[in-house]
């Protein structure tokens, strides 16, 4: 559906005057004999006043017979006084103070539709009443309404709160975004002909103000409330309930926290790119070799009594032939050729994906048990910034804010140390200290790997990638404990690194508002992935490696084609800044986390939310992982507490701050309430919604959750710094 018609009014910084386009204005009235004024007996009061001049300056126009500039004299001197000055007859007329009035007297509105008008609105009336220099009424206005967005527009209006001046509408970064595109809303036809129909009918009251605004920086796209779910009545009821706003999925300027998946600027369009989102097929060779294995391995140790042979489960995983789902072999990046190792770890998944342990659906309303394994480290003196666990589940590595890097064991054993040029061994240490960056490390990957059962360990991790403020990448090597490459090329510190689900390649991203796709056999970077307004945060692959996500602290997710670099979805919804980025091993669902303990989940095909998730504290979400049957999702963060989630379950909006399973031995979580301090020292508390879809939560003591990771067989690893 196309939107209002567009405003087709001066400039923006222009004061409106009283025959201006806004609102209904008077008629010319037609030219008669009537209207003339009788000069000869001249003003009553022994001074000609102002509507007497008009008369005779109108008299004179009529018989000269200049009836356009007639017509327009009369218009203009038809809200005046018998001085001539203006009669303030509606509120628009009434300088900055309108933009306060029309705001409280119309948008005030509890309409769960309606209330995506409230932010746009709210902005561009406040840049208006800079721009036109109003600085006291444009910081009254800012205050007096300001609360109402804090939650989900905190940092625009950080942005905004300094603005006093029309030059800073000119100089302010926000300020330029929100005035150079029209911000875009979704409503159903019915909200937005009754909201059009009752403004009109308030006209004096301040309704051709907000008409005029919305006619002018608005783009409103009208849908049938049948034609799409998310505006149905039961939607409606829901959203009205809950205690919190967020932006709208469809919702925002394109490039500035736009809300819809599509990546073009156009609103309400539904035509998005089609994505191919199933698992990558294995060419004929590979297959044979694998299939050769299982069987082997089938002979050697016969399946239990009622357990599937591993050739059953190995055609059970993995499609035979490509669907319009598989990307082809053009659509993705070229691979290497597969060695014997790649076959190994083939085989490996293949016997672990049989043995796991299911997790299935809720059954009668209780969720899965899941066990986490929790591992804490001490002594840290607050240093610790990142950590990460090998897919062989034997090492785990943290970086260090002193430019360092520790790699241990798992199980505690000491390590091999690094060949000796004599030929000797070299003695076993319990951890390996990798030096070399100079910065902080921000982030460490290890490379794909699986768990070993033969003496030789060929599947076993061999190297290390890490990030660094140094602007640089450094590839590490396991076996010899030194550096082997350093990756150059992003123009600012790399906050994010992450493997390709094959190895070979690999993702970043940096504070140059970048993210890039590299390769171990080249120093520099394959794909420049651009577009975020702020610094790419986190990152992270597809399974099937066709597709790439970047989350940025610009509040949006993007999805892109790894072939060519181009964008296929945005998402945004968040609040705050994305702390974290997920993708279910079945490729078809997006998990995202913010730093205001939100946890969102996103339909890739469709391009739409499924629903929040919320249950952590304020500081972060800092890492996510799905089970391998991509049902349950868990979490940790800052808050020192390590939540498991029910994917399939919806959201129930009258369920918030309920848990209705435990799940395992982990603790059953009400909404739990922090403390925080106010002034006199007293404590004002806070309250932490849980929502129904959490299935249990485990707490540490004092240790935030750096990493969480579930294994090929569905346990759940973490790990976290003790902060005494």
């Amino acid at each position: 559906m196309s939107g209002p018609p567009t405003h087709s009014g001066g400039s923006q910084g222009a004061r409106p005057t009283t025959n201006g386009s806004t609102g209904a204005m008077p008629m010319p009235q037609q030219r008669s004999h009537d209207s003339a004024v009788n000069v000869s007996n001249g003003p009553q009061s022994g001074g000609m006043s102002q509507q007497n001049l008009n008369g005779i300056v109108l008299e004179y126009l009529s018989k000269k017979g200049y009836n356009r500039t007639e017509a327009m004299l009369r218009m203009e001197s038809a809200n005046q006084d018998v001085d001539g000055r203006p009669i303030q007859t509606r509120v628009e007329e009434g300088g900055g103070v309108k933009y306060s009035k029309a705001f409280g007297n119309h948008l005030t509105s509890t309409n769960p539709d309606l209330r995506r008008l409230l932010w746009p609105v709210f902005v561009y009336s406040f840049l208006d009443l800079v721009s036109q220099w109003y600085p006291r009424e444009s910081k009254n206005f800012f205050n007096n309404y300001k609360e109402i967005f804090e939650n989900e527009h905190e940092h625009d209006l950080r942005a905004l709160q300094a603005m006093a001046l029309p030059e800073h509408v000119d100089s302010n970064e926000v300020a330029k975004i929100y005035y150079s595109q029209r911000y875009r809303v979704t409503l159903s036809q019915t909200a937005f002909y009754n909201l059009i129909g009752f403004l009109e009918s308030k006209e004096k009251e301040g309704g051709a103000v907000l008409v005029s605004l919305i006619q002018k920086q608005l783009n409103v796209c009208t849908v049938e409330r049948t034609a799409d779910e998310q505006f149905s009545l039961a939607k409606l009821i829901e959203r009205a309930k809950r205690p919190d706003d967020f932006p709208a999925e469809d919702e925002g300027i394109p490039g500035h926290n736009p809300g819809s998946a599509n990546v073009t600027q156009g609103a309400g369009t539904t035509v998005l790119t089609r994505l191919k989102l199933g698992q990558m097929t294995l060419d004929h060779e590979s297959r044979q070799d694998i299939l050769g294995e299982l069987q082997n391995e089938d002979k050697t140790n016969p399946p239990a009594p009622g357990q599937s042979t591993l050739v059953e489960a190995f055609e059970q995983r993995i499609k035979r032939e490509e669907s319009e789902e598989v990307p082809g072999r053009t659509e993705l990046p070229p691979r290497p050729p597969p060695i014997a190792r790649d076959i190994a770890m083939e085989v490996q998944k293949v016997k672990e994906n049989r043995d796991r342990f299911q997790i299935p659906g809720r059954t009668g309303g209780v969720g899965p048990g899941v066990t986490v394994t929790m591992f804490t480290f001490h002594n840290t003196n607050d240093s610790v910034t990142c950590l990460d666990f090998s897919g062989d589940y034997r090492l785990v590595a943290a970086g260090f804010d002193l430019h360092y890097i520790r790699v241990w064991s798992l199980d505690g054993s000491a390590l091999p140390g690094p060949p000796q040029l004599d030929g000797q061994e070299s003695r076993p240490t319990a951890s390996h200290r990798l030096i070399g960056h100079s910065g902080p490390v921000y982030n460490v990957s290890f490379a794909p790997a699986t768990a070993s059962t033969d003496k030789q360990g060929i599947t076993n991790c061999r190297y290390l990638l890490s990030c660094s403020a140094d602007k640089t990448v450094r590839l590490w090597s396991l076996e010899s404990w030194s550096c082997v490459v350093i990756y150059k090329g992003h123009d600012g510190p790399v906050w994010d690194v992450t493997w390709g689900p094959h190895g070979h390649y690999f993702l970043t991203g940096s504070f140059d508002r970048t993210a890039r796709l590299w390769s171990t056999d080249r120093v520099d970077y394959l794909r420049l992935f651009v577009g975020h307004d702020r610094d790419v945060d986190h990152v992270c692959f597809h399974p099937n490696s066709a597709y790439v996500f970047t989350g940025s602290c610009d509040k949006m997710v993007r999805m892109w084609l790894v072939t060519n670099g181009y964008p296929v979805r945005m998402f945004t919804g968040h609040a705050g800044n994305i702390t974290a980025l997920a993708c279910s091993p079945d490729g078809k669902t997006l998990a995202s986390a913010d730093d205001l303990g939100t946890i969102i989940l996103w339909d890739l095909a469709p391009g739409k939310l499924l629903k929040r998730m919320r249950g952590h504290g304020k500081g972060g979400i800092w890492s996510l992982t799905w089970s391998v049957e991509s049902t349950v999702l868990v979490s940790g963060g800052a808050d020192g507490t390590v939540r498991v989630w029910d994917v399939q379950l919806p959201n129930d909006a009258s369920g918030q701050g309920k848990v209705i399973g435990e799940g395992g031995a982990g603790q059953k979580m009400e909404p739990s309430v922090s403390n925080v301090s106010g002034a006199g020292g007293k404590k004002k508390a806070k309250e932490v919604v849980v929502t129904s879809d959490q299935i249990s939560a485990f707490p540490t003591k004092k240790s935030p959750v750096y990493k969480v990771l579930f294994t090929q067989q569905n346990l759940v690893l973490a790990g976290g710094a003790f902060l005494p």
